[in-house]
């Protein structure tokens, strides 16, 4: 068995252009909506992430001596790019990006081999080590002023930020203007002592919070309809995601609901339904079969639950995503279809030892 993921897309190089044309166009709704209720911070993110994307990957490729038009017009670096610049907190600074972008494209895509050799989700790979290495600046999420409301970041303000003049680390910034918390980051850390309607009823967050959070998700499952619709993706995993993560959530409101959200806040309030159309449907990093999409996105469901309960991080989808591209190997070799007319294929493991190969 080989532990190298051989992707869809690596078979298929004459399609991937259209397929991640379409993709970009899936996710003008999410971004639209993020910048609606989170200002102009949302479009310097993925404007810059997708020009470095692009230009690293043409660096790296010249590198290698590689030819860069047809690399560079299979748009995988800008998907990349989007994906993560939709991902960051508004206004993230130029450098920040670039670690991250960095990480994504030279590390995780161009290191392994370039665009259908990479085991891992590049746009997750520079999220994850950014949220690891600088966790203050990427917990600095804007309250939902609007695309262009008075107590927003004005676009001078967003370029002293951008540029790194004023990175807002220390959480210097205007306290009106940047809340630090999302719904599921306050409501993870509320006091043990408050149950769950005494934690909403002070309103920890600024007014519109968790509408804007909702929208911005119902955007992005729009956008997903339109994959769907296309059949560029399969519905297996989104679904299977989705649902793990309501059984789950389901199962631990019932037991306490004034410590556990609910199935449609866990949804609805943060990267879920942009995780499952977006990410974890990543056709080079995910499982291949049918029945292993189920699994994969299920696997990913439940380990978001796992770390949004029990770990430090308040939405876990980037890292939920990369502990399943771990398995992805085995999950592909335990359920590869049986083809027509062949033998059903091995399930399992099997251990040769060297003295069975030597016997006549």
């Amino acid at each position: 068995m080989s532990l190298m993921h051989q992707s869809q897309v690596s078979r298929q190089p004459a399609e991937t252009g259209r397929v991640m044309g379409w993709l970009l166009l899936a996710t003008l709704p999410g971004i639209a909506a993020l910048s609606w209720h989170f200002g102009l911070g949302v479009l310097s993110n993925v404007l810059l992430a997708a020009g470095l994307g692009v230009g690293l990957e043409a660096l790296v490729l010249r590198l290698r001596r590689r030819s860069l038009r047809p690399v560079l017009a299979d748009n995988s670096a800008l998907v990349t790019g989007v994906l993560l610049g939709a991902s960051l907190p508004p206004g993230t600074s130029l450098w920040l990006i670039m670690v991250g972008m960095v990480a994504a494209i030279v590390v995780a895509k161009q290191l392994y081999g370039g665009l259908g050799q990479n085991p891992f989700n590049p746009a997750m790979v520079g999220y994850a080590l950014l949220l690891i290495s600088f966790p203050a600046a990427m917990t600095q999420w804007s309250a939902p002023h609007g695309l262009l409301g008075p107590e927003g970041l004005s676009p001078g303000d967003l370029l002293t930020r951008v540029i790194g003049i004023d990175t807002g680390l220390d959480g210097s910034l205007t306290p009106d203007a940047w809340s630090g918390a999302t719904p599921l980051d306050a409501f993870k850390h509320k006091p043990e002592a408050l149950l769950a309607s005494e934690f909403w009823a002070t309103t920890p967050l600024p007014e519109g919070t968790q509408a804007a959070w909702r929208d911005v998700a119902l955007a992005w499952l729009a956008g997903g309809a339109l994959l769907l619709y296309k059949r560029l993706i399969g519905w297996q995993i989104p679904l299977s995601m989705l649902a793990a993560m309501g059984a789950l959530a389901t199962l631990l409101y019932a037991v306490d609901p004034s410590h556990h959200g609910s199935p449609a806040f866990h949804w609805l309030s943060g990267a879920a339904v942009f995780g499952a159309f977006f990410i974890a449907t990543d056709p080079v990093s995910a499982a291949t079969s049918r029945k292993g999409k189920l699994y994969y996105g299920a696997g990913i469901g439940m380990l978001v639950m796992v770390i949004r309960e029990a770990g430090a991080y308040p939405d876990a989808v980037a890292f939920a995503v990369l502990l399943m591209n771990f398995a992805v190997p085995f999950i592909d070799y335990y359920t590869q279809p049986r083809t027509q007319g062949h033998a059903r294929p091995n399930r399992g493991i099997k251990v040769v030892r060297l003295d069975d190969e030597e016997a006549p």
